[in-house]
């Protein structure tokens, strides 16, 4: 990551605090090539994991920073109509639904999180939710902000239309309801299964629906980025996976009625760039 070392424990979130004119600096290459919702590095500054290094007392002004940097990289770039997503992470390891904490514990958690956020962005992103507890703390929590929140799931690698947990998609989608998301994507997973599920993600009845996939050939499933077991660290690059490959998958989404899409772990600015330029040529048809 642009040289930018990235460590197990709090992993995105030293970015902040060794090269943050970085994080600048992607932020604008990302809405130079025609992304208009960026996305705060707040999903690392999380609490629990800054506690593991002596830095849990940091946690609000991380947030705030990573707010900061994208408001920033947004005034740079000169460029109108870009809006500020809050990133919403899981709290205790992502791709593990079975180490999602309680409801009572994740509810301080993201309640704290969107509250450092919320003066500097425009929405919330609640991202790569591989469980419906975690789903619903961190929705909970964003819609008492007042502000517009999405909710993007991770789905199963193998299995089409669950989250990571197992639970049903259109299941989860009708457990959020009653906090009247404005909109529900599918996230960091693979494309064809982010495929599968737009169809379902429609029919929710939400406003936005859509997905940002990642590039990686697999997560498997006790996976830890800071784990010694030979599939832990750092994921797998499909090489496959081109921006213009992907930006086919999403032509395909888009078909099938997503109207948001993006890129996740694995893409780059140039993965931008190719939907960027595929949009435009579906307008011009």
């Amino acid at each position: 990551m642009r040289g930018v070392e990235i460590p197990g424990t709090i992993w995105s979130a030293n970015a902040l605090l060794v090269a943050p004119d970085v994080v600048v600096d992607i932020h604008r290459e990302n809405i130079a090539a025609g992304a208009r919702i960026i996305t705060t590095n707040s999903y690392g500054v999380i609490r629990n994991d800054l506690a593991k290094i002596g830095l849990a007392q940091r946690t609000v002004e991380l947030n705030e920073l990573a707010a900061n940097l994208a408001q920033r990289a947004r005034e740079e770039s000169g460029i109108e109509g870009v809006r500020i997503a809050g990133s919403l992470p899981p709290l205790n390891g992502s791709y593990r639904p079975d180490c999602v904490l309680d409801l009572e514990a994740l509810l301080p958690l993201y309640t704290e999180q969107v509250a450092a956020l919320a003066p500097s962005v425009d929405l919330f992103l609640c991202e790569t939710m591989s469980h419906s507890t975690e789903a619903l703390a961190a929705a909970r929590a964003a819609s008492e902000s007042g502000k517009p929140f999405f909710v993007a799931f991770t789905l199963d690698d193998k299995r089409t239309a669950c989250l990571k947990s197992g639970e049903s998609l259109a299941a989860v989608c009708e457990m959020l309801q009653p906090f009247k998301p404005d909109g529900i994507l599918a996230n960091c997973c693979l494309p064809e299964r982010i495929s599968e599920a737009i169809p379902i993600l429609v029919e929710s009845g939400v406003k936005i629906t859509g997905g940002y996939a990642n590039a990686f050939t697999e997560i498997p499933r006790d996976w830890l980025l800071a784990g010694d077991k030979e599939k832990d660290g750092s994921l797998m690059i499909r090489e496959d996976i081109t921006p213009s490959s992907y930006a086919d998958f999403v032509e395909k989404w888009l078909d099938l009625g997503a109207n948001l899409v993006g890129g996740c772990c694995g893409t780059t600015a140039e993965f931008i760039e190719a939907i960027h330029e595929r949009l435009a040529q579906r307008a011009q048809k």
